[in-house]
């Protein structure tokens, strides 16, 4: 993780669930001199208080390093609320809908903001039949290369992972599918409506 647990967090957290400082303190079996310490940030929990802390806190982990609630408003599913992640490390890709704090290789990952397409970004949408058939002229290269295509669709969406050397390009469906995403590994996301 790229920082720690903030007092901040810990007393929020607390105050949130109507806790006093003695009371989380006997839940870890710690003193309450020890939480205050914490919450003024004199002192840090130990590590192998962190995975208790964050059960008496009613979060995980993940939320306890982040230095975030994650309260996801989006209680009905929604896929253009989708929100995709892309590890800098080993280009794992993780797709949520609504809010989430989302780790990979010990970084906490930010939702991707998708930029409109560009010159050097631009999809090559041909439909045939029924499905798009998507290309990019874009070099395949194994420094500089479209990582993923995506299709959101009005009740999912199809994913097509693309290599280094490869042929940039896919099908999908022409039934549902609303918009496109593709992730160029050196310049970000970028998303193409399908729909006029």
């Amino acid at each position: 993780m790229n920082q720690y647990v903030t007092g901040a967090m810990i007393r929020r957290l607390r105050e949130s669930r109507k806790m006093t400082q003695h009371q989380l303190a006997e839940k870890m079996s710690v003193s309450d001199k020890t939480v205050s310490k914490w919450e003024t940030g004199r002192g840090y929990p130990d590590i192998s208080l962190i995975e208790p802390l964050s059960k008496a806190l009613g979060v995980s982990v993940i939320e306890l390093f982040s230095g975030e609630n994650v309260v996801n408003t989006n209680k009905s599913f929604n896929m253009l609320r989708m929100k995709l992640f892309v590890c800098p490390v080993c280009g794992n890709v993780i797709q949520g809908i609504g809010d989430a704090v989302v780790s990979c290789c010990g970084i906490v990952l930010p939702a991707l903001e998708a930029e409109p397409e560009d010159e050097k970004h631009r999809l090559q949408i041909e439909r045939v039949e029924d499905e798009y058939y998507v290309t990019i002229a874009h070099e395949m290269e194994k420094t500089h290369f479209i990582s993923f295509i995506l299709a959101v669709q009005d009740d999912g969406f199809k994913f097509r992972k693309l290599y280094p050397e490869g042929a940039p390009g896919a099908r999908f469906p022409v039934r549902g599918t609303v918009y496109l995403y593709y992730y160029c590994n050196q310049h970000g996301l970028f998303k193409a409506s399908v729909r006029s």
